[in-house]
């Protein structure tokens, strides 16, 4: 997608937003898996993408909201799990995991980690 741009009426932060992904099955980080970012069009319900990325070989990805781009609202991160256990030959109970999310502070930086298997999950926020 364009970059973002600047709504006059908003406050833009300094802030941005990463993720990293770590397949606890292995403990290894999780390499492909596809992850995208949308943000909540008020009054709701609908979603406006604003990023796509693929995990590097670190389960890292480049910031999916860089520097300036923060706004404060509600976001979701989708990760396509499915796709990714099934290319390591395993079925997974959870076809995509969704993390929603409020940034309050656009000037923080947010981190959200994801820690899979094929039949859990658990995120948190990070430094």
């Amino acid at each position: 997608p364009p970059p973002l741009q600047a709504d006059s009426m908003s406050h833009v932060g300094n802030g941005s937003l990463t993720t990293h992904v770590l397949n606890t099955v292995t403990g290894l980080p999780a390499a492909g898996l596809v992850i995208r970012l949308d943000q909540l069009v008020e009054p709701g319900p609908q979603w406006k993408e604003l990023a796509q990325r693929h995990t590097d070989m670190d389960g890292r990805c480049q910031p999916l909201l860089a520097a300036g781009q923060a706004k404060a609202g509600t976001y979701k991160l989708r990760f396509e799990t499915a796709p990714y256990w099934q290319g390591l030959g395993h079925t997974s109970f959870y076809p995509y995991v969704e993390v929603v999310f409020t940034i309050t502070d656009p000037a923080q930086k947010l981190h959200v980690p994801l820690l899979i298997s094929p039949y859990s999950y658990t995120t948190y926020r990070g430094s």
